[in-house]
């Protein structure tokens, strides 16, 4: 088998002339000769428009051609690669700059606090306990002990109310099926429990530790794991000592496929809260269970996806939530499932200027956390809503945390800017003080640095923030490189975060830029509305508007400006890419969603028809097909672009990548590079291993430095 795959390398290799050039590109000489994509016949009908798909043969990713289409391109890629001087260099310094101490957030649960700690190049951080916080840290769990590469992570973890015992996730290779287990936190040995085909589920225990709810799906097929669809979704109680076999079905619909549970038991152990998901939509259905109550059943509060719901905690039986009904920057309401009927409802914290992000209960007082403009402010209030007071951050960045109970007089947070490396502190809730609780020591000076804000019109009149952080008194004459970065989805916002490998990237001259477009939840669900579906287009407006006025501003130029971002990040590259071909000298799509027409199709993708609609609607087809990427190619003068993707991705299967890089480099009328990097033992990000990590921002940037023809000494 190796010797047909590896015959069969050389043969796509071979086959392959070189991309024909057109005299109009920009830049000389011969464009790279890339692996042979082959063609077939495979022509869809949506609404009696025909559709080619000629390059469907890589969806399947087990294939020996695919797999042989896969080394061949990662040969072209390296051999690229490996040219580049600075490329070693980059990645001396990226290890040099990522070797600083990192900690989470701690929590308390049962008389013990609990954080990661990584010492800086290890592969994944390890969890640590104290019982008092001066106290030497034990070790709960080393997940670099897990395997050998280091491609094993921690994906979750729940310890129990009595801090005797943790369940905790892992994933292999990236990706989002998740195995449980049960760890004795004392003696350090796992207990026999072991769950599987567990995906976007934590665990919670009950009040007596004997168990705990999670989510899981079927047992899926082996061989199509990674791409099959994600449907059906049960919440189980598992006992502690039993088999899985053994594990109580809670909650599941057989008559509704796409329906999720996430289940939460109350801190005073009385109630079982279920959020019910029907895609990545933030509108709830919300459900629960009186687990006091002999032969209780599961009970409806809130039974239409209407809105968001966030639980957040209970008094007794009155429910707090954060919601964005009838509030779209949201709000914080009361419910007492007495009487449960909107009317009743009572509104604890009024929606205000400010997006409200998250809440927490915390000495009996409400913690709240906003976004201003794309950087966090917190708030602390009454149970009545009444402002106490505003919690001082050190400046414009990212504060995020704030967790406890509502008996505890202390929380703890972090803050992060794009120059700030993360620091962890602890808050008093009576005095109102913070203090360091850890601060890292990172090999650079944050006083060479600076960030700014700005403005700038997108093509409808649209008001969008942009941060731009750089070296200071860096000029601003368009010849500086420029990195710009965005997402734009599913209301996730971009907010200010330290970044080793960004910070490498200023190093090097470069600027570093993020674009809060539209889709995201910096303003609300407002925001995020005007950026999906029918309304897909103004987030490509908008990061196309941040370029030109990067370039109209002179902090750079077409041939210094690469534009990246990754997931629906990389959907943005790709449409913004083919739309405007000639505003950008480079391009990184990273495991982007590139077919619009199928990403349904595959693992949970079906899901992500709540932000961008489906070829199956004829409205909703005909604009998604106007920006697919995959769709939207045709020759042209592509500028340097490097699609990477992983493997192990069931988030958003390779395939999209592979399409995608298939066609452009059959598109490609210029010189320019058109190459796909595809990581062996990841997956969609999450858990990468640290070693994984450098080595992926050092071909990043060692691309840039050769595309954008950077000077690095």
């Amino acid at each position: 088998m190796m010797l047909r795959r590896a015959s069969l390398v050389l043969s796509l290799i071979a086959a392959f002339g070189g991309t024909a050039l057109a005299q109009t590109c920009p830049g000389t000489g011969p464009g790279l000769s890339y692996p042979v994509s082959k063609k077939v016949d495979q022509i869809d009908d949506y609404f009696g428009t025909k559709v080619a798909d000629p390059y469907r043969w890589l969806e399947d990713a087990n294939s020996a051609e695919t797999k042989a289409w896969v080394d061949a391109q990662n040969q072209v890629t390296q051999a690229f690669l490996n040219t580049i001087p600075a490329r070693e260099k980059i990645k001396e310094r990226l290890t040099k700059l990522w070797n600083y101490e990192r900690f989470s957030v701690p929590y308390k649960e049962g008389g013990r606090y609990f954080f990661s700690r990584n010492d800086g190049l290890q592969n994944q951080s390890v969890l640590y306990t104290v019982k008092q916080l001066g106290d030497t840290p034990k070790v709960v769990i080393d997940p670099n002990t897990l395997s050998a590469d280091g491609t094993v992570a921690l994906s979750g973890m729940a310890v129990s109310p009595d801090g005797k015992l943790l369940a905790y996730g892992t994933a292999a290779s990236g990706s989002d099926w998740n195995e449980w287990r049960v760890r004795d936190i004392e003696t350090g040995k796992d207990l026999s429990d072991h769950l599987k085909w567990v995906k976007f589920s934590g665990a919670s225990w009950t009040k007596d530790g004997k168990g705990f709810f999670y989510s899981r799906y079927d047992a899926p097929n082996e061989a199509t794991k990674l791409a099959s669809v994600n449907e059906f979704q049960k919440l189980y109680y598992h006992r502690i000592g039993t088999d899985q076999s053994q594990d109580v079905l809670v909650y599941d619909r057989p008559d509704q496929k796409t329906w999720g549970f996430g289940g939460q038991v109350t801190d005073d152990g009385r109630y079982l809260i279920i959020t019910v998901t029907n895609s990545t939509a933030r509108k709830y259905r919300i459900f629960y269970k009186d687990l006091q109550a002999k032969d209780a059943k599961v009970t409806p509060l809130i039974d239409n996806f209407d809105a968001g719901y966030n639980f957040i905690d209970n008094v007794g039986t009155v429910f707090y939530f954060n919601t964005d009904r009838k509030a779209p920057r949201s709000r914080i309401v009361a419910i007492d499932i007495r009487h449960p009927e909107e009317a009743n409802w009572k509104e604890i914290v009024a929606e205000s200027a400010q997006s409200l992000q998250g809440a927490n209960i915390v000495n009996h007082q409400l913690v709240l956390t906003y976004l201003q403009d794309a950087h966090s402010v917190v708030k602390v209030a009454d149970l009545k809503g009444k402002i106490v007071r505003e919690v001082s951050l050190p400046g414009i960045g990212t504060a995020g945390g704030f967790g406890g109970k509502a008996s505890d007089s202390e929380t703890f947070y972090s803050y992060s800017g794009y120059t700030t490396p993360t620091t962890i502190y602890r808050y008093d809730m009576k005095s109102g003080k913070s203090s360091v609780f850890r601060q890292p020591k990172v090999d650079f000076d944050p006083s060479q640095y600076e960030t700014r804000q700005v403005f700038y019109t997108s093509k409808d009149g649209t008001k969008v923030p942009m941060f731009i952080t750089a070296k200071k008194g860096l000029k601003m004459d368009g010849t500086n490189p420029t990195y710009l970065y965005g997402y734009g989805g599913f209301n996730i916002s971009m907010t200010p975060g330290f970044s080793a490998a960004n910070l490498a990237w200023m190093e090097m001259g470069g600027v570093y830029v993020v674009a809060n477009l539209r889709g995201g939840g910096e303003y609300g669900e407002a925001w995020h509305e005007a950026g999906t579906k029918l309304k897909k287009q103004n987030v490509f407006d908008d990061f196309i508007g941040a370029a030109e006025w990067l370039i109209a501003n002179k902090v750079t130029s077409t041939p210094k400006l690469a534009i990246g971002g990754g997931s629906n990040g990389g959907l943005l590259v790709g449409a913004a890419m083919t739309q405007r071909p000639e505003l950008f000298g480079a391009a990184l799509p990273a495991v982007g969603v590139m077919d619009m027409l199928r990403f349904h199709k595959f693992t949970i993708g079906w899901a992500w028809k709540s932000d961008y609609g489906s070829s199956e609607n004829p409205d909703e087809f005909k604009a998604i097909y106007a920006y697919s990427p995959l769709h939207n190619l045709k020759p042209a003068c592509y500028p340097a672009t490097m699609v990477t993707t992983a493997d192990h991705d069931d988030r958003v299967v390779p395939a999209h990548s592979f399409k995608f890089a298939a066609a452009a480099q059959a598109a490609q009328q210029g010189p320019a590079p058109l190459l796909i990097r595809i990581e062996t033992k990841a997956g969609h990000g999450a858990g990468k291993p640290t070693s994984k990590q450098i080595e992926d921002v050092a071909d990043r940037w060692g691309f840039l430095t050769k595309v954008l023809n950077m000077d690095v000494k």
